[in-house]
């Protein structure tokens, strides 16, 4: 009966060790980190903030093996409702796009510490622990635009307007005008922007990031006084603009936020380059720092040396560009990135 007995227990410490072996030494699939965007109500292929931003997630998705998805807001009510189910579900990082959705964002970080968010071209002063505001410093792409504006204009005379006059919008227009003043300098030249003054913050806008027909007029308005090259800072309200001036044939556009060329091919045969947003490089920097545990509260600035800004290639107009202007603003660049030339 003892050794009966023993032999059971030998067996049982047998299969024991061998199944501690086969648990140790069998891979078990790590979990994901999953990432997820909630869209401002331009919707995930908006062109613009929201694609941009996605496109962070998917180059996350096959250079990090992230798992990315998304919700898109059709009305602001859909925010709060939208956290809420990204948080049930867990996600590891939550994205959101806009200032439109920051107060919402603000209020789910507060209320759920230990979640991480992440929200596009907005940010909080002070510091949310939790929350990570991208924003990016245009004013360095806008002063390259703007020294490039007044290389190509024939008028001697360019223009901008806003949406609103709110920091995200001016500190573009602030680097145009920045930009020509430099060329001016350089050159000898007296290029003049309509439609922005720099020192008392005061200037043309639409009030509207979506009407398009006041995108038109305001447009029709600068080519009216003589400018031939427009920048405006207004969303889809540049689209409005783009189609005044593709209409008259006598002018051309600087877009933004985007590659005008690439997102909207129907004006590429007018828009001489665009001041960027590279919201993926940010956004993916930011997922970065969720895998490897270095997430903390604050901002990413994206600059021209970090490349979270830029202008777009000349495309369809590079010949409109000489070469020594080429090298000029290329110069320039270098010349912010070190610190030889500051904006302030």
């Amino acid at each position: 009966m003892r050794k009966k007995l023993v032999l059971i227990v030998s067996l049982m410490l047998v299969a024991s060790i061998a199944l501690a072996a086969c648990q140790t030494t069998t891979p078990t699939e790590e979990e994901k980190v999953k990432v997820c965007q909630i869209t401002d109500t331009g919707g995930i292929d908006d062109k613009s903030f929201n694609a941009t931003a996605w496109k962070g997630i998917t180059t996350a998705e096959q250079t990090l093996g992230v798992e990315g998805k998304y919700l898109e807001s059709k009305e602001v009510a859909d925010y709060e409702k939208f956290l809420n189910a990204f948080l049930e579900e867990e996600c590891d990082l939550i994205v959101t796009v806009g200032f439109l959705i920051g107060d919402a964002t603000k209020a789910s970080a507060e209320a759920n510490p230990d979640a991480k968010f992440s929200i596009v071209d907005y940010n909080y002063d002070p510091a949310i622990a939790n929350v990570v505001g991208q924003i990016f410093d245009t004013d360095e792409a806008g002063v390259l635009a703007g020294y490039l504006a007044a290389g190509v204009t024939k008028t001697g005379v360019v223009g901008t307007f806003g949406g609103l006059p709110i920091p995200t919008v001016t500190i573009f227009m602030d680097g145009f005008v920045k930009g020509v003043k430099m060329y001016n300098e350089a050159k000898g030249t007296d290029v003049k922007v309509l439609g922005w003054d720099v020192e008392t913050q005061t200037g043309l806008f639409s009030n509207s990031f979506d009407d398009q027909q006041k995108g038109n007029e305001l447009a029709k308005s600068l080519m009216d006084e003589g400018a031939d090259i427009i920048m405006p800072v207004a969303g889809p309200v540049g689209l409005g603009a783009a189609a005044a001036i593709k209409e008259r044939g006598n002018a051309y556009l600087i877009g933004v936020d985007s590659d005008w060329a690439l997102t909207s091919p129907e004006y590429a045969d007018i828009t001489l380059t665009s001041v960027m947003k590279l919201m993926d490089a940010t956004t993916l920097q930011v997922i970065q720092s969720v895998i490897d545990g270095t997430f903390k509260g604050g901002d990413v600035v994206g600059t021209l040396a970090n490349g979270g800004v830029a202008i777009a290639p000349y495309h369809d107009l590079e010949s409109l560009v000489p070469a020594e202007l080429t090298a000029e603003i290329e110069q320039l660049k270098a010349d912010i990135i070190s610190g030889a030339v500051t904006l302030d």
